[in-house]
């Protein structure tokens, strides 16, 4: 059912001071292993452009200085990003097609709230049916063989892919990141799981393909297990491809030739190809492993480190029932964890494959545009405090058409071309980027970077490493080359009208803290606890140059706040948004914003944003999740906007007490699950009187 503004709770925003982000202990825990609780593995020292541009104004003084800032202009000029409304008040702007509908204001309620003039069903919850034949859901009664046929836990990304021309039929694909076991089993032990509840959690992990029917006249999706239904998991058989497959620091006992991975984890974002596949990324794959600390070769422990594998045992106790999981016994296992994956939803027979090329990191997603030439470009984050933004341009050109043969030539090829990351220069005045968050004289945060090679095909442009190396190891040789260190770089996605590209930075509440990065104009709010969204433009608005310019499109928070930023739109009509994490564009080109740990004192939600004209900046918000969930993996199209309610509950005490019990109301156990959002009237999302 639809819910009304006037049904819907608001909360008072903080006023004095910003909060803390309200992802739960649990959530931190299961999720990412406490990864904010630790130090960041990104321990280097290198020096990135802002503190050669700062270097040149002490040494140099301002008139040579000033050369060094006419260059980042010069870049931003060429790429022809426009001048943002300085601070203008915009008055009652009419909202751009796509985004006309009434905000949603903040709130805590334990659902799913959404505008008025819209409906909304969950499509798909945890547990439910995805293979034929396979059982209805029975809490009290899970078992291994159930969960390989059932939807997975944890929900993240989602993709559609048309299987006819009207989209009615679809196939959709979603991730199953985590596993959250204290919510997963009653009386569950974290100190001594059971092999069958181990075994539970491996089927639960991976990802969930079946067809979905959009139902024209009613609306929503209707989920129609069937021959295209698969479920993939943390233990189906994958094909390594690319230049480090067959690498000795990909071989195991189990796989001698270092070519076939068991299973996939901790896939968090994704996005799908211009060929019909789904490429999700491997996330925070760190916490699935024990006992780095026992591992006795030097340099395989450093890289450890810098990856954050954990040293002792591991929260899910996996290795005590299979030792793949164990560092100790088998440490190039961690290796073969960290890439992006792409699965064919159209072969349910088809294996799966991690690409090499696109170096192994911990991925938030990875998504795709095809330059005017017909080189692909994959741009991906590496989603960890300090941690770099990268791309791929690929060696080979698209082939266009549907045969068989030209869709074979496609899907291979992220197997060869050059892997970058960035370096990002301000072209501020040191003195005007102090981390207070403050807009520097220019009324921006701005400026020109580089996209610098790490390796093409087998040849290595790092000093010190073999190709194989940089693959394997892209963290420690990206240090080497000296990118900036970004604040939680995840969703990193192009936008298909305007052509710039745009990054969610979640938040970093280390940036400016002794021993760490300070701020800097990419980055420039110390204690960064609410995130911002990056814009780029790359020369010539061409995706495989390697010179571009940049600009914050958003400095997240309380509105009422002097740190905060809306692309220079008045704050006063703004909708309060905190941590920023996936983003999608519905035809119009506007910016969709998912949020991960909203810490101003609501739920998460799903926000619109536009990017161009005299809205630019309006941030308005379209749902919020129910209590202790987040936002994940949106997708908007004209008819419906879908999104996956991640963890929704694990702000309680366990499956015992939980913080919901949505979707199912009453005494339920909360489920993680895909809501699927729509006009009550038969019109398009976000447009007034239009079909």
């Amino acid at each position: 059912m639809s819910t009304n503004s006037a049904d819907q709770r608001m909360i008072p925003l903080p006023l004095a001071t910003h909060h803390t982000a309200s992802r739960s202990a649990t959530t931190c825990e299961y999720r990412c292993g406490n990864a904010c609780a630790h130090d960041a593995p990104n321990t280097s020292a290198n020096t990135y452009f802002g503190d050669i541009v700062r270097r040149a104004l002490d040494r140099r003084g301002v008139l040579r200085a000033g050369a060094v800032l006419s260059l980042t202009a010069g870049v931003a000029a060429a790429t022809g990003i426009p001048a943002a409304a300085r601070g203008k008040k915009h008055g009652h702007t009419p909202a751009p097609a796509g985004i006309d509908f009434d905000p949603v204001p903040p709130n805590t309620r334990d659902g799913v709230v959404i505008p008025e003039g819209y409906d909304q069903e969950v499509v798909i919850r945890w547990g439910d049916p995805v293979l034929p034949g396979a059982p209805e859901f029975d809490f009290d009664n899970q078992s291994e063989a159930a969960q390989q046929a059932q939807f997975g836990y944890n929900n993240d990304f989602a993709g559609l892919v048309p299987l006819d021309n009207a989209g009615i039929h679809s196939l959709l694909v979603v991730n199953h990141e985590y596993t959250s076991e204290t919510y997963m089993f009653s009386g569950y032990d974290p100190q001594n799981p059971t092999e069958e509840q181990v075994r539970i959690a491996w089927a639960a992990h991976g990802l969930t393909v079946l067809q979905v029917k959009r139902d024209p006249a009613r609306g929503g999706l209707v989920p129609l297990p069937g021959r295209y239904s698969r479920r993939i998991t943390a233990n189906t058989e994958f094909a390594a491809r690319g230049p480090a497959a067959g690498s000795e620091l990909l071989r195991t006992s189990a796989d001698p030739e270092g070519t076939s991975i068991a299973g996939t984890i901790a896939n968090c974002a994704g996005g799908v190809t211009p060929w019909g596949t789904i490429l999700s990324g491997e996330e925070n794959f760190h916490q699935y492993f024990a006992h780095a600390d026992q591992v006795n070769d030097p340099v395989a422990k450093q890289r450890m480190q810098r990856y954050g594998i954990n040293t002792g045992s591991s929260t899910r106790k996996w290795e005590r029932f299979d030792q793949r999981w164990d560092a100790s016994a088998e440490p190039n296992e961690t290796n073969r964890f960290g890439w992006v994956v792409e699965i064919d939803p159209n072969d349910p027979n088809s294996t799966p494959v991690k690409h090499t090329a696109l170096g192994r990191f911990k991925h938030e997603g990875a998504t795709v545009r095809v330059a005017e030439d017909g080189h692909v470009v994959v741009y991906m984050g590496d989603d960890e405090r300090f941690e770099y933004i990268y791309k791929f341009v690929s060696s080979g050109r698209v082939k266009n058409g549907r045969s068989s043969h030209a869709r074979r030539h496609n899907m291979s090829l992220l197997d060869e071309g050059t892997l970058y990351v960035a370096r990002f220069s301000g072209n501020s005045p040191e003195s005007e980027i102090d981390g207070s968050g403050e807009l520097p004289s220019d009324g921006e945060f701005d400026g020109a970077g580089e996209w610098l090679p790490l390796a093409t095909g087998d040849t290595s442009h790092v000093p010190g490493f073999t190709a194989e190396e940089v693959y394997v190891f892209t963290r420690l040789a990206a240090d080497e080359v000296a990118p900036t260190k970004m604040d939680r770089p995840e969703d990193i996605e192009p936008n298909p009208v305007n052509g710039r590209v745009y990054g969610a930075l979640t938040n970093n509440s280390n940036r400016g803290a002794p021993e760490h990065a300070p701020a800097d104009e990419p980055n420039p709010r110390a204690e960064n606890k609410h995130g911002h969204v990056l814009e780029l433009a790359e020369k010539s608005d061409d995706p495989t140059a390697t010179k571009m310019a940049w600009r914050l499109l958003l400095v997240c928070g309380d509105p009422q706040q002097g740190d905060t930023y809306f692309g220079g739109f008045d704050k006063d009509q703004v909708s309060p948004i905190s941590c920023p994490d996936n983003v999608a564009f519905d035809r119009h080109g506007n910016l969709w914003i998912a949020t991960d740990g909203n810490g101003l004192g609501s739920h998460d939600g799903l926000f619109a944003v536009p990017v161009d004209g005299p809205a630019r900046g309006h941030v308005k918000q379209f749902l919020t999740v129910p209590s202790g969930a987040e936002t994940c993996g949106p997708i908007i199209t004209d008819e419906l906007v879908t999104v996956c309610v991640q963890h929704p509950g694990e702000n309680g005490s366990g499956a015992e007490n939980p913080g919901s019990h949505w979707p199912d109301g009453g005494r339920a156990h909360p489920r993680p699950s895909l809501v699927a959002v729509w006009r009550t009237d038969g019109h398009h999302v976000g447009e007034i009187g239009k079909r």
